[in-house]
């Protein structure tokens, strides 16, 4: 893969093979971000990270890694944030790691560690009573494709002020349709009301459950849980053994709705993300599909 380079807002950030490995980087989410680390990178990954992170002033790293390099990690200064068990191949767990350049982005305030403790205590309540209404007669889910481009990018730009990758952009909706991401879409008649996406790996047999958008008239209505429903479904069919998200940790309705469908918690990521217009702690949370 080359360098792209994608506008959010008026700020660039990057996707990049550096070495072998993919990496995100950039002012929008002020971080380095390792999504797909290269065997033959192991030995220098953290030394290039360091080095892209102080050269433009990035306040946070953080690495996906698998849960055999965690003391390589752990002794260049990371600590372990969050957990997927069975993440590669339904064998490995997979571990987030983070380093911090200020103490500022290292900690989470009073205010939001006390939401976030009330939300997850709600997603424990929740959990017992995890029956869900069927899907209204008038609507309907159906898998999407570059005919729904312009419909995605319009419900993403009503529902999100930012985001960590450029789901506004129809070329790189496009260009995920192409590579590994499956869009699915609720509709009623023709118009799209929601949509999530599922991200496979399929060398690794895990996807990320994510880009969950609802139309703020359409919410209420239960569509992110019954477009989680079908794409676990779609993925457990294509041999994934592991599913997973990283979610809003202050966005009560999207834990509530991974807690309800049985998948784990496995960890917050601090200041994590830019999204909805700042950049938020973010929830882990997986599940065994096969």
């Amino acid at each position: 893969m080359t360098c792209k380079e994608w506008i959010i807002g008026i700020v660039t950030d990057k996707v990049e093979l550096i070495g072998n490995s993919l990496i995100q980087h950039g002012k929008e989410n002020d971080r380095v971000y390792l999504m797909n680390l290269s065997k033959e990178d192991h030995a220098n990954i953290v030394c290039l990270m360091e080095n892209l992170a102080q050269n433009n002033g990035y306040s946070k790293i953080v690495a996906k890694i698998p849960a055999s390099l965690k003391d390589y990690f752990i002794a260049k200064g990371f600590t372990d944030e969050a957990c997927i068990e069975n993440f590669f191949k339904g064998k490995e767990n997979c571990l987030f790691l983070s380093k911090y350049y200020t103490s500022r982005r290292r900690k989470l305030t009073k205010i939001d560690d006390n939401e976030i403790y009330k939300i997850m205590k709600l997603c424990e309540e929740k959990v017992p009573s995890a029956k869900t209404p069927k899907l209204k007669e008038d609507f309907c889910i159906k898998s999407l494709n570059e005919e729904h481009v312009s419909q995605i990018t319009e419900v993403y730009g009503e529902t999100f002020k930012s985001y960590p990758f450029p789901i506004f952009n129809p070329d790189y909706i496009l260009k995920t349709m192409e590579e590994n991401v499956d869009y699915w879409g609720v509709f009623k008649g023709d118009k799209l009301t929601a949509l999530s996406s599922s991200e496979m790996d399929l060398g690794n047999l895990n996807t990320e459950m994510t880009d969950f958008a609802t139309l703020p008239e359409y919410r209420g209505n239960n569509l992110s849980y019954h477009l989680l429903e079908k794409m676990e479904k779609s993925a457990k069919a294509k041999g994934i053994k592991t599913a997973y998200t990283i979610a809003r940790s202050k966005n009560a309705g999207i834990n509530i709705i991974f807690a309800k469908r049985f998948y784990k918690f496995g960890g917050i990521l601090i200041n994590n993300t830019n999204i909805c217009g700042n950049i938020q702690s973010m929830n882990v949370w997986y599940k065994t599909i096969n």
